[in-house]
């Protein structure tokens, strides 16, 4: 049985950010990690996933990344994240975040977008505790957790689930930003590498993203995976 469970927002957009993330994040780790991609159309066939189309949404895993704990069956911890990261950090180190007491652990951002457009056009919304859920790392036995069923998803408004209102402010553990550093909002570390690079604006898949941070290691381990790889 893995250590770890991963789950990574997947995106029909972004098929090859999905792979270098979860490539990144397995060629990194020390021990054994399960990631399985969370996408829509698997939770609508399966009739779950009945939310009606969100034209704020600026993903398919926009909601559907709060199916997590379920996927999980309540078991145990698991870590969601977007697919548009890189990682340079080993997964093994977020073990010693595990507190039996927490609900969720995340990185804390203040954070206020610079745009009011990112990636390919969609609009960048403002909201307090924005990003915070990008990277969770769930207990999903937590009783706080195992409120979020596919019921609770479906019905509740963004705001109460990306703010994580399902959970006492008590109950959210801190994860240091090295596991959340956003790119262009980040400063970047002087020596070695942020643990985990997030294009949150827009990445290296797009061809007016070339110019961010690491462009070029994560152009090559894209190459790597698909030689006919091209931005879009």
């Amino acid at each position: 049985m893995a250590e770890l469970s991963v789950y990574i927002g997947w995106d029909s957009r972004e098929n090859i950010a999905y792979e270098v993330a979860r490539e990144t994040l397995l060629e990194n780790a020390s021990i054994d990690v399960d990631v399985h991609p969370i996408k829509l159309q698997d939770l609508i066939d399966r009739g779950v996933y009945t939310r009606e189309v969100d034209p704020l949404a600026s993903t398919e895993f926009t909601y559907s990344r709060f199916f997590t704990p379920w996927l999980a069956d309540y078991k145990g911890w698991a870590l969601f994240c977007d697919c548009d990261f890189l990682f340079f950090g080993d997964i093994a180190e977020l073990i010693q975040f595990k507190d039996e007491t927490k609900a969720v652990c995340c990185v804390p951002h203040d954070y206020v977008p610079k745009e009011g457009v990112k990636m390919d056009g969609k609009v960048q919304t403002t909201y307090p505790r924005k990003n915070w859920s990008s990277f969770m790392l769930f207990n999903c036995a937590h009783p706080s957790t195992r409120a979020l069923t596919p019921e609770l998803v479906n019905r509740e408004t963004g705001a109460y689930l990306h703010r994580l209102q399902w959970a006492a402010d008590s109950e959210i553990g801190q994860i240091p930003e090295e596991w959340n550093w956003l790119e262009g909002w980040n400063t970047k570390p002087s020596v070695g590498f942020p643990k985990g690079v997030h294009y949150t604006n827009g990445g290296p898949w797009f061809h007016n993203w070339q110019d961010v941070e690491y462009a070029q290691i994560w152009r090559d381990k894209a190459l790597a995976i698909d030689p006919q790889f091209m931005p879009v």
